[in-house]
């Protein structure tokens, strides 16, 4: 499998009201109060005439039209059935794709949970009508009305994949897999500058997590919900860790060469990153007790797409089981639609990414944007928004 990806990527169905999600632009995304917000939006009630043209805005690997490989291409039949000619651009990362969509430039974007939150409150996203899309209906129901892509039970999007962040660990160093995340935390110093985590403000969420298990006296019922104390003590945590990390990544290649060479013997990874290492490298990965956080993507329509119709028709293709099948498994995540398996090139996939494993979906904290309205249904506090772990992750690397 050829990857291209140099990202990425939870949370829990707990509903984000309409004055959160505003709140959250006016303190994180510096949109004012006289800008539209997606609430001022209406969604479609059909779907008219092709426009002929479609611009789409995603991450490596999800709009495969044969040029970095001739035999994967999923663009040309789309092109052929519906009319609409697709072009793409890859972006690297979320904050990059939030400053392309405010040019409004782009019809479809491929958003994760640590952006779609932040499209919705700015009035860059649409409201989508999810009626019009006849796949919609076979998508697993765990990933539909979640925190991370609807607002108030309006969807804003059709699921694409969705993955976890696992811990990798080398099998010579940890004969049995560690059964918690204290070996990248409390327990790391004794590996140290061979602990790796991802380069994100959104890792803080690794760290909440595991304090929401090791220190219950903080009161974390959410990762993503964080008020001043609780992110003060996840910050504290990874600032301890950060003197025994010897590589943040955010770029899959260098998390998997690190791996190989034992540069680094435990930290965060996905099961893509395992699976396309050199064989023989002494690494497998694990789920541990106090579960894992990932994510899982949103394909969304831009609020000023010139190309709304063909817009709609690309959401239910690439949702459709054949086409889910193949952009999913090129990618290496499981897919969103619960026939995709069927359409598999590799037959063990599904098995591998645990697609529609209920029980395993359940243990994975989605991506979802962190907001001043506590996701967890606080309103006795205030939460620390987007703009806070952005600021927080600038003093835990230093």
């Amino acid at each position: 499998m050829k990857l291209h990806m140099s990202h990425r990527r939870s949370g829990v169905a707990i509903a984000v009201t309409i004055a959160a999600v505003t709140a959250f632009a006016l303190s994180a995304c510096g949109t004012t109060a006289g800008n539209t917000s997606s609430s001022d939006l209406k969604q479609a009630t059909k779907i008219g005439a092709s426009e002929k043209t479609v611009s789409i805005l995603a991450w490596p690997g999800y709009v495969e039209d044969g040029s970095n490989d001739p035999k994967v291409n999923w663009v040309k039949s789309f092109e052929d059935e519906t009319g609409c000619a697709v072009t793409s651009k890859a972006y690297g990362t979320s904050d990059e794709a939030f400053g392309l969509m405010k040019g409004g430039n782009y019809d479809v974007v491929a958003a994760s949970g640590d952006l779609t939150l932040r499209l919705i409150a700015s009035g860059q996203v649409a409201p989508v009508n999810t009626s019009l899309i006849p796949s919609y209906q076979d998508i697993y129901s765990f990933l539909k009305l979640k925190a991370w892509n609807s607002i108030d039970g309006q969807s804003y999007g059709i699921p694409h994949g969705y993955g976890a962040n696992l811990l990798a660990y080398n099998t010579k160093t940890f004969p049995s897999a560690p059964t918690s995340w204290d070996v990248v935390f409390d327990k790391s110093s004794p590996y140290k500058g061979k602990v790796t985590a991802y380069d994100s403000p959104i890792y803080i969420a690794d760290a909440a997590m595991y304090l929401m298990a090791h220190n219950k006296g903080l009161g974390i019922k959410n990762p993503y919900a964080l008020d001043s104390k609780q992110l003060a003590a996840s910050v504290s945590l990874l600032k301890e860790q950060r003197a025994n990390v010897g590589e943040y990544w955010s770029d899959y290649l260098k998390s998997t060469q690190s791996f190989e060479t034992g540069d680094s013997v435990v930290g965060t990874t996905w099961q893509v990153i395992k699976n396309s290492m050199a064989s023989g490298t002494a690494v497998d990965v694990t789920v541990p007790s106090e579960g894992v956080t990932g994510w899982s993507d949103t394909w969304m329509i831009g609020s000023k797409a010139k190309s709304p119709n063909c817009a709609y028709k690309w959401l239910d293709y690439i949702a459709s089981p054949k086409v889910n099948a193949q952009a999913t498994e090129y990618f290496g995540e499981a897919p969103s639609n619960s026939k995709a398996c069927e359409f598999s090139a590799d037959k063990n996939t599904c098995a591998t990414y645990h697609a529609g494993d209920t029980n395993y979906a359940s243990k994975i904290w989605y991506w979802t944007t962190p907001i001043a309205k506590c996701l967890d249904g606080r309103t006795d506090v205030t939460c620390a928004d987007y703009s806070k772990w952005t600021t927080a992750w600038q003093e835990i690397k230093g």
